[in-house]
């Protein structure tokens, strides 16, 4: 796989990053859907991921690069692995909306193995490691998810900050602590 082919791969995947997190923040703002906190941990490990795809176009592929994505991946995956399992059982009920049917703590296992696969795919094709260089050739197909990511990730923080203050969050959310 070219370099070129890796860039465009790292944009859709970081791409795909953003739009995971910004639907997860609009169903936060738009429908008052507070995160419980494993939900918070979920994004965490996603924003993780984001940033090894953030690294990739930012300073040039490599290997550790991918291992970023896929241990952010891994703990997303696990945290919602976690949360799946407690909502399994038959009259325990569910948190949260649901979309296509799945609950977002399943999409977000879901997204989580799929990050980890496309990763230790990419990890497979060497030619993409033998040019250390960033991705600055296009500009604005790298820049805009960037930017992008940036501002989820910083809106998430601030948002996590305003629920759960300096200290734990509460276990079943209902407001805002610093807002209350």
């Amino acid at each position: 796989m070219t370099r070129k082919y890796s860039i465009w791969l790292n944009i859709i995947g970081l791409s795909a990053v953003c739009f995971t997190l910004l639907f997860a923040f609009a169903d936060q703002i738009v429908q008052g859907n507070i995160p419980c906190p494993l939900c918070i941990l979920q994004r965490a490990g996603i924003i993780a991921a984001g940033f090894g795809l953030v690294l990739n176009l930012k300073t040039g592929m490599r290997p550790s690069h991918y291992g970023l994505i896929v241990l952010g991946a891994a703990i997303s995956g696990s945290v919602a692995a976690r949360h799946v399992l407690l909502h399994i059982v038959p009259g325990t009920g569910a948190y949260g909306n649901a979309f296509l049917d799945l609950h977002f703590y399943t999409w977000g296992f879901i997204i989580s193995a799929l990050m980890i696969t496309g990763a230790a795919i990419m990890l497979l094709f060497d030619r993409q490691f033998g040019e250390v260089q960033p991705a600055l050739t296009m500009k604005t197909a790298v820049y805009l998810p960037i930017a992008l990511f940036m501002v989820l990730t910083v809106a998430n923080g601030v948002s996590t900050l305003l629920q759960c203050g300096g200290g734990i969050c509460p276990a079943d959310p209902t407001g805002y602590l610093l807002l209350s």
